[in-house]
């Protein structure tokens, strides 16, 4: 009989590979924070009286918005995932789509029933991703990804400050879309939660 580990010509047991630990400080994390920091900057700018400061706004609010996708290819990219990072990124994406749905209605630019019905959706899926965090990752789904980019596409439009006809119905259009898909995504995230809660 051979010792336990060794294999079957007597060879000593092969080196188990050490259990590679991910740096909390990394460039993912470190560009979800650059995002969560963009926030506050981003909604003073929004308040601000004037079409130069609209146009910054939105400058501010589309790059922090491309910083979403940049920090989760870096992630899986550089196999740079962490339990803070799967924390931090959807806070950091709430944080400025809230931003942006208060500071366009305060300043009387939408409706306050869009911003009231998407943020319940948001901070409700948010709270899901935490009650089944145990249980596994909710993942993006195709709908939910769509859901984003109405969202991004339609308050960007809301931001612009120009007077055109067009503009005016073609981001009630895309914001009217972005509130339906949003709505379904939610549910379907529900159901999924309670899925995984009952596995």
């Amino acid at each position: 009989m051979h010792p336990a580990g060794a294999d079957s010509v007597g060879n000593a047991p092969k080196p188990v590979a050490p259990v590679r630990t991910v740096p909390v400080v990394n460039a993912a994390n470190g560009v979800t924070l650059l995002r969560i920091l963009l926030v506050p900057v981003f909604g003073w700018m929004l308040l601000q009286p004037g079409f130069g400061w609209r146009f910054g706004a939105l400058a501010v609010f589309l790059f922090a918005s491309l910083t979403d996708h940049v920090d989760g290819e870096l992630a899986r990219r550089r196999d740079l995932i962490t339990d803070l990072g799967k924390i931090a990124d959807p806070i950091a994406d709430k944080a400025l789509m809230g931003m942006a749905l208060v500071g366009l209605s305060i300043v009387g630019e939408l409706w306050w029933w869009v911003t009231a019905l998407i943020l319940v959706r948001e901070i409700g899926v948010t709270l899901l991703r935490f009650w089944v965090i145990r249980r596994g990752v909710i993942a993006a789904s195709k709908g939910g990804k769509i859901k984003t980019v109405l969202q991004i596409a339609a308050i960007a439009l809301f931001i612009l400050p120009l007077g055109w006809t067009a503009l005016f119905v073609g981001r009630d259009v895309v914001m009217a879309a972005a509130v339906l898909v949003t709505v379904g995504t939610g549910i379907d995230y529900l159901v999924r939660a309670l899925r995984m809660r009952r596995a």
